[in-house]
């Protein structure tokens, strides 16, 4: 009897330490201002998705020449890394897996972080903004985006 009564003292804890394994996981959930960050990014992604797949025009509207089949191919090209990118951004909105978030987190702020530097040296033709004020909004992003990793690596470590 006395195997009995460990046995069942064994199973308990463990019961206890899986309840309190899915209550920690319970608690890691990415924050709403996060998700509302990549929900943004992605829908400019996907407007730009639309301008590589579909929609030249404006593309030509930049200053961009389409003139040929090499420059389509970096433009269509161009139109499925960004794409991917969605996919693994919608893949993270719907798993809410910390870890994979970071990752998503992380090509966001390359991406932002290159898009400082290289829009402000080569501006578009119908930019919205002066090249000092397009590294300053880029700069902005950017810090949302190193505070959004810096949340979710917290949760992530947990």
């Amino acid at each position: 009897m006395g195997i009995g009564i460990a046995s069942m003292t064994s199973l308990r804890i463990k019961l206890i330490k899986m309840e309190n394994n899915i209550s920690l996981k319970k608690n890691t959930r990415i924050p709403i201002w996060v998700n509302v960050v990549q929900i943004i990014l992605v829908l400019i992604m996907l407007a730009q998705v639309y301008m590589y797949f579909f929609d030249h025009q404006l593309m030509a509207a930049t200053g961009i020449t389409i003139d040929g089949v090499p420059m389509l191919n970096l433009i269509y090209e161009m139109g499925a890394r960004t794409l991917v990118m969605v996919i693994a951004s919608i893949y993270v909105l719907i798993t809410q897996n910390p870890k994979q978030f970071l990752v998503v987190l992380l090509m966001n702020i390359v991406r932002e972080g290159q898009e400082m530097i290289i829009d402000p040296l080569y501006p578009v033709l119908n930019a919205p903004a002066s090249p000092t004020v397009d590294f300053w909004i880029h700069v902005v992003i950017v810090v949302i985006e190193i505070s959004a990793f810096i949340a979710v690596y917290k949760i992530a470590r947990k």
